[in-house]
């Protein structure tokens, strides 16, 4: 830079000229160029005269120039502060914690396929039920899943980012105006299955009270869980799984009650309960947080427009989950007295590989944690000329847990079927698993799936972490589709069973699509880390 000396110091000059930076920075603490620097300068009242004047320039281009490079020069030397990295002590509990965190939100589901095992009943299912009426049951189970799962991600994406934020009044809000939405949902499918039964008549109207039934006290429940996973209660809503069992034992085995009207009325108190305590958590903790400003509650427009994708994607999800089911059940190559029938050994196969999710899903979580902990602080050691090596070193950490998750998904895809195996032979289990050939066929099958599928929630839950929920609902809009294709074409084909090659091939897009997009994301891991700010 070029300075006059008007009977001024160099040093005067120089201070005079970093505190003219300091008060630019101050209005925009990183301009785009030198030219907002002129137009920031220009607004602060200079001019080519005293530009000239003060420090000997030009004009104000050239000044702004100059100060230009000096900014410039600060930002590429200016040193990073190193990020302490965490003990092994540290890292060893955060790894048992998400690995639990992972397992107990399966446990509910372990504790309801035990229930069957071993009582022969669960909350919502009955190993002897008539076929009208397990027909009737899993009609509701779907319909709840799929009614209110988008709600179900909007709740936990929404709320989460609020928690994390300390917003619990926020949180509190915006949770309960979706779970409210959810109830509004519920009763217009309900009306809506009601008044399309009574114009078409496809089922009678036992069935129909207990879709019903069914469908409204499980949408109550899914909606309850979801809070109280993501207040960190898992264990709150597996004690309440617990109750409601005992509930139904107490009325169906002690008072020789019916058994639907038994499992009914324990639905009905524990999705009831589920949602007072959910309710009680949410206060409680919004009573225990940093009192301050809260900020204003968005517009619920802005609100609903913005979860869309979570929203998509839980309702894409549960529907993959399940097509093949509705695909196998509908398929009419035997019996079938109404549109939809239930076809329980193509429903215990699956049943039993479902428990393959379950240590899964805690190596999952403890995956994600590792990669996305590891990466908010190890960015801040990049410069910004070694983007490409922070890019290429997650890249080769991604594969590196990638080949882990499949081979302990693997590992516990063949215990479980062994355990299975030996528990069927000695008598343990009365499943029929090894003697019955479709149920072994759709077993094998669905095993292999959902251990593919673990696959796919790892990519998805890196997606989500790093604001992707376009890209996650996409890819399982392209699962579900070859999902439904296959699954159909094969089991009119072939025979019903082979719908669970629909989910198996799904499954497979599902994990190789997902991969590829992570791929894509770790190769420009610097833009989209950018993007998600």
């Amino acid at each position: 830079m070029k300075l006059i000396n008007n009977n001024i110091s160099q040093s005067e000059k120089e201070n005079a000229l970093n505190k003219l930076i300091n008060e630019i920075l101050e209005r925009r603490m990183q301009p785009e160029d030198k030219y907002e620097i002129a137009a920031i300068l220009e607004s602060m009242g200079w001019n080519d005269s005293m530009a000239s004047e003060a420090f000997g320039t030009d004009d104000i281009f050239a000044l702004s120039a100059d100060i230009w490079d000096i900014i410039q020069e600060k930002i590429l030397f200016m040193p990073a502060a190193p990020v302490k990295k965490i003990d092994f002590m540290q890292y060893s509990i955060m790894i048992i914690r998400s690995f639990l965190r992972g397992t107990i939100f399966a446990l509910p589901m372990a504790v309801s396929v035990a229930s069957m095992l071993t009582l022969r009943f669960s909350l919502w299912s009955y190993e002897y039920l008539s076929l009208e009426n397990a027909t009737s049951i899993a009609i509701g189970t779907i319909l709840s899943f799929m009614a209110v799962g988008g709600f179900t991600q909007a709740i936990a994406r929404r709320g989460f980012m609020y928690l994390g934020q300390g917003h619990y009044y926020l949180a509190r809000r915006i949770s309960f105006y979706f779970v409210k939405s959810g109830f509004i949902v519920c009763l217009i499918t309900s009306a809506l299955f009601f008044l399309l039964n009574a114009i078409f008549l496809v089922y009678p109207w036992r069935m129909v009270i207990i879709v019903i039934l069914y469908f409204i006290f499980l949408c109550a429940i899914w909606l309850s869980v979801t809070i109280m996973y993501m207040l960190q209660k898992e264990l709150t809503f597996t004690g309440l799984i617990l109750g409601g069992i005992l509930v139904v034992f107490i009325f169906f085995k002690l008072a020789n009650v019916n058994i639907i009207l038994s499992q009914i009325i324990s639905l009905a108190l524990v999705s009831l309960a589920g949602v007072a305590i959910a309710y009680y958590y949410f206060m409680r903790a919004e009573r225990g947080a940093e009192k301050g400003i809260a900020p204003p509650m968005p517009r619920l427009s802005i609100v609903a427009y913005t979860s869309i994708p979570y929203f998509a994607y839980g309702f894409l999800y549960f529907t993959f989950l399940f097509a093949d089911r509705v695909i196998a059940w509908s398929t009419n190559n035997i019996y079938m007295p109404y549109l939809i029938w239930f076809r329980g050994e193509y429903e215990l196969g699956l049943d039993l590989a479902i428990i393959t999710f379950i240590l899964p899903m805690g190596v999952v979580e403890v995956v994600v944690n590792e990669i996305m902990t590891n990466l908010e602080a190890n960015q801040k050691n990049f410069m910004a000329a070694n983007v490409r090596q922070m890019n290429r070193n997650y890249i080769i950490l991604y594969i590196k847990r990638i080949i882990f998750v499949i081979l302990f998904s693997v590992a516990n895809a063949v215990m479980i079927y062994f355990s299975i195996k030996i528990l069927n032979q000695n008598g343990t289990l009365e499943t029929n698993i090894i003697a019955n050939k479709m149920i072994r066929f759709v077993f094998i099958y669905a095993v292999i799936a959902y251990t593919v599928i673990v696959v796919a929630l790892m990519n998805n839950m890196i997606l989500f972490s790093l604001s992707q929920p376009e890209v996650v609902y996409r890819s399982t809009l392209y699962a579900l589709l070859i999902n439904v294709f296959l699954g159909f074409v094969l089991s009119r084909w072939v025979d019903y069973t082979w719908a669970v090659f629909g989910l198996l091939i799904g499954a497979i897009a599902f994990a190789i699509i997902t991969s590829r997009r992570v791929w894509e994301l770790f190769n420009n891991l610097d833009y989209y880390l950018y993007s998600a700010m």
